[in-house]
């Protein structure tokens, strides 16, 4: 049995002005996925200007629609009860699946306004989001947030907050899982030029996967519970027809040719 490491969730304060642990790894989700962006930039086009309007997009779909989606997927009766609620982003409260939806809505946007097809950007930010997604992960164990399930596996870990049953560390699962075994997928699938919309469909199919995996370890949403059959959780439903829309863009993808980037200009 192992003992949670007491991570101070503050990681630096300067007199009333505290930043949080779980903030920084937002931070190191864009910078890593910005460095990434200007690296491969040119395998869509994209002037480095361009590549900072691409990330700042990408940062107001993840915190618009993971709100959102959210207030919509897990806490819809608070909503309902109190409509400000939404707002009150201190509380906390972020879905994955949610912020998805206003990536993509942010990248059809973005597509149309720098000539680019939707799959062609999609297949070009897929390798870069998974750093984000582990961060996030961290962000969610030194927080304490969303807890395993109780476990007498070895390596099960004491949560103070939670009581002195061991539980899995669902949330370092999903990190190895969902972050770098993800992330090492993408990276090298996406090495040379693919068909159209490939590594989309690649990181839908993987995502979804392994979401719906680590679900099994991670304690339900105490204000959902789970939702059929005694054992499906909201996460493993949303991730369901992510894994069918990501083996029916594969499939659609041997149809596709190579794209050739596009010349957008030079900065």
């Amino acid at each position: 049995m192992l003992q949670y490491p007491q991570i101070d969730p503050v990681a630096l304060a300067l007199g009333p002005f505290k930043i949080h642990w779980y903030g920084l790894m937002y931070v190191i989700g864009f910078a890593a996925a910005w460095g990434l962006a200007r690296a491969r930039r040119g395998r869509v086009g994209l002037s480095q200007d361009a590549v900072g309007d691409l990330i700042f997009f990408g940062a107001l779909g993840v915190v618009l629609g993971g709100r959102l989606g959210y207030a919509l997927f897990y806490g819809f009766d608070k909503l309902l009860a109190d409509p400000v609620w939404i707002f009150k982003v201190w509380d906390g409260g972020m879905s994955f699946h949610g912020g998805l939806l206003g990536v993509l809505i942010a990248m059809l946007i973005f597509a149309r306004r720098h000539q680019l097809t939707f799959f062609q950007l999609t297949d070009f930010i897929a390798p870069m989001v998974p750093i984000g997604l582990g961060a996030g992960r961290l962000g969610n164990f030194i927080n304490q947030e969303l807890p395993g399930r109780i476990t007498d596996v070895s390596w099960g870990m004491v949560y103070p907050l939670y009581g002195p049953e061991p539980r899995h560390p669902s949330q370092l699962y999903q990190f190895a899982l969902e972050g770098v075994a993800l992330f090492t997928i993408l990276w090298f699938a996406s090495r040379e030029p693919r068909q159209k919309g490939l590594i989309s469909g690649l990181f839908l199919l993987f995502y979804g996967c392994f979401r719906f995996i680590t679900e099994f370890f991670r304690q339900p949403d105490s204000q959902l519970g789970f939702i059929a059959f005694d054992w499906l959780t909201m996460g493993q439903l949303l991730s369901l027809p992510m894994v069918l829309f990501g083996l029916f863009l594969m499939a659609w993808s041997r149809s596709q040719q190579v794209a050739q980037p596009p010349v957008i200009g030079a900065s």
